[in-house]
């Protein structure tokens, strides 16, 4: 049974580290939320460590920036991964070869171009045409505030049609941008894959992501078992199915992504519908709050 709470200071002593989603938790694309924000500057000053994790398909210098743009301070967390750092291995390995067609858009041109240094010094990654490529690269769509996954149609049918596998660098299928919804590179690649075609994922609710944040904690701290780590996340089948996936326990943001499900006032959920649509997805968070605080 998930346990309704009222902030995150409740149960932040059975915890000695988070793995804490950014969209819809911490800010929502624009401006950070308060709240959020003093929850996890509170968690980390009771010497808890906070790990962002995000579904973004830039590495985590990149998304740095962004959080800098604004307005997150930097003492709310102690390290971001991303599925762009996760996915980036794939990338110059050749999981997908070296001339790739690239749905994404210009800011998501990091991916590419700002790689860790044990990853550099491969051979180069050339764009080409869908027509000649050997793999596909999709960090998104080109332009989420007009686009929609039914633009990309012609463009899939063929990649599907030469049997080309898409390296999808960020499998969240939507988020919120203040108020406007826009589609990830998880909508392109779930169309792709329901016209038969195959895709890679690194993010969550996938390993990779984090085996990497495991890896990356212990290099500035002890290492943790799961016992010792909370997910929180509004995402149900990236940030909760992650977490379970994991055997970690995990703190759903209800007032995300999937608030219409649970009544009129996001600010309060109704427990019977949250817990009749968490039983009919096969979802048992740990716990569950509106909004992070």
């Amino acid at each position: 049974m998930t346990q309704m709470i009222a902030s995150l200071s409740e149960i932040s002593g059975r915890y000695r580290a988070v793995f804490c989603d950014l969209w819809g938790c911490l800010h929502n694309g624009k401006t950070p939320f308060p709240t959020a924000v003093a929850a996890l500057q509170q968690f980390r000053a009771s010497g808890g460590f906070v790990v962002l994790m995000t579904n973004a398909p830039r590495p985590f210098g990149s998304v740095a920036a962004q959080l800098d743009r604004i307005g997150a301070p930097r003492d709310c967390y102690d390290m971001i991964v991303s599925s762009g750092d996760a996915a980036q291995q794939a990338l110059v390995s050749g999981a997908v070869g070296r001339r790739v067609a690239f749905l994404g858009a210009e800011k998501d041109m990091p991916f590419f171009t700002d790689l860790p240094p044990e990853l550099k010094g491969n051979d180069p990654i050339t764009f080409v045409p869908m027509a000649e490529a050997e793999g596909i690269v999709c960090t998104g769509l080109r332009d989420d505030l007009t686009e929609t996954p039914e633009d990309y149609r012609t463009e899939l049918a063929l990649g599907k049609a030469r049997g080309l596998t898409m390296l999808c660098a960020n499998p969240d299928i939507v988020v919120d941008m203040g108020d406007k919804r826009v589609y990830c590179a998880g909508a392109l690649a779930k169309d792709y894959e329901e016209r038969g075609g195959t895709a890679l994922y690194f993010g969550k609710p996938h390993p990779p992501i984090y085996d990497l944040a495991r890896r990356k904690m212990a290099e500035t701290a002890e290492p943790l078992s799961n016992d010792d780590i909370l997910c929180i996340g509004d995402g149900p089948w990236t940030d909760i199915l992650g977490g379970q996936n994991e055997g970690i326990d995990t703190l759903f943001i209800t007032g995300g992504i999937v608030a219409d499900r649970f009544g009129a006032d996001s600010a309060n959920p109704d427990k019977a519908l949250l817990e009749s649509w968490l039983e009919a997805e096969g979802l048992s968070p740990t716990y569950a709050m509106p909004h992070l605080a």
